[in-house]
């Protein structure tokens, strides 16, 4: 049975001031999303993004600690119209991470953007695009993870919104670099996939596909079970079984999970404890598996202030002032006038409270992530705003 607990988090001043902002780059329009990997080797994590009204794909590399807080090194790796999601992938297994990118509006196409090969320090150009041709003009797409579905090769899972939109698997084939011969394969019939993220949730060795629908017949957050490789390599157009968690009926924007790692025969095990979905207009709902996975999780429900804030956009959990304790980090939409679009929500005497992050400036964020960036010992926030700064930036937090 599932449980709702409200939390209500009482309009009031803000406290604290907000953190120093750091822009990583505001040369183009529409910055839309971060995507994190180490594509240099240098144990720092680059930045895949695309640029939604600009059209281009960028990639920053990490300019190390003493320079975090300039503008970072950037290559311009393609030119494609409405990008709405792009990420690191090496689709060749060249041991060079390659780009993919995800268009909406009228390109409505899967973009493959090729690295030049053996070029360590990413400088040479040009890079290839080419698009995927099963997927030009096909669905609106918004999101691309990379996953191993059959084993045989560098997939992704694919998430889309609007007409026919859907959760499916791109297919790669023998040769990844032949592009006509990608093959899509649809799981599920969606509305407007915001989330997709890869993840144990049943605990069987294998990796799932967890994902929020925006709008649908059955909006909310839901996971997809992997029937396994020996299924999908005999049997490729094999949907796999949705499940239901939460949020059901709400319109769910981004969604993260927190995850503890156990150990099992000296490897490490991810088990997802919660899942943070904000959902629109002012809610951040925190999910938690009761005995079977596969029914509706535990709710825990939090309302903030539209007075000064913006609508949710993206939440995430992490100890963000060394207490020693779980804070929610918030990006909204809609954070006009004086509302600020950053700020997160810390537990104090059993209520949630608010601490502001951005400030009044900026309109519209995206998707968080928080990390160390400089090297200090606590974490940040990176994220991207689109319409006021106009710009992949970072927060920097104050806490040391």
């Amino acid at each position: 049975m599932k449980k709702i607990l409200l939390f209500l988090t009482l309009a009031g001043p803000l406290t604290a001031a907000p953190w120093p902002m750091h822009i990583i780059d505001n040369t183009s329009r529409g910055a839309d999303g971060v995507r994190l990997l180490d594509i240099n080797n240098d144990k720092r994590l680059d930045i895949a993004t695309g640029w939604e009204e600009g059209g281009v794909i960028r990639a920053y590399l990490h300019p190390g600690n003493a320079k975090v807080t300039e503008r970072w090194p950037v290559i311009e790796v393609g030119k494609v119209k409405s990008p709405e999601d792009a990420v690191f992938v090496d689709l060749d297994g060249d041991g060079d991470e390659d780009i993919v990118s995800c268009s909406e509006g009228q390109t409505r196409t899967v973009h493959f953007h090729w690295s030049p090969r053996n070029d360590p320090q990413r400088k040479v150009l040009p890079w290839r695009t080419q698009a995927v041709p099963v997927t030009a003009g096909k669905q609106s797409w918004m999101f691309a993870v990379p996953f191993w579905v059959d084993e045989k090769g560098m997939d992704l899972v694919l998430g889309s919104k609007g007409a026919e939109a859907s959760i499916g698997w791109l297919q790669s084939p023998k040769d990844p670099r032949a592009v006509g011969d990608w093959r899509f394969h649809r799981w599920y019939d969606a509305g407007w996939i915001m989330s997709l993220i890869k993840t144990d949730m049943d605990g069987d060795g294998d990796l799932d596909v967890l994902a929020s629908d925006r709008r649908s017949r059955t909006p909310g957050v839901l996971w997809l079970e992997n029937p396994g490789v020996a299924v999908m390599q005999n049997n490729p157009a094999q949907r796999w079984a949705a499940h239901r968690v939460g949020a059901t009926g709400r319109e769910v924007m981004f969604i993260t999970r927190s995850i503890r790692k156990q150990l099992v025969d000296r490897k490490a095990k991810e088990k997802t404890t919660a899942i943070y979905a904000a959902v629109r207009p002012n809610r951040i709902e925190v999910l938690r598996p009761g005995k079977d996975v596969k029914q509706p999780w535990d709710e825990e429900v939090i309302t903030y202030s539209l007075d000064h804030f913006g609508t949710a956009k993206a939440a995430r959990a992490a100890d963000l002032d060394g207490d020693g304790q779980l804070e929610i980090a918030v990006s909204c939409e809609s954070a006009t006038g004086d509302k600020s679009g950053v700020f997160y929500l810390k537990q104090v005497d059993g209520k949630w409270k608010p601490r502001d992050i951005g400030g009044p400036k900026g309109l519209k964020y995206d998707r968080i992530e928080l990390l160390d960036l400089d090297g200090d010992g606590d974490l940040d926030l990176l994220t991207c705003e689109e319409r006021d700064f106009n710009a992949v930036l970072w927060y920097e937090n104050p806490a040391k």
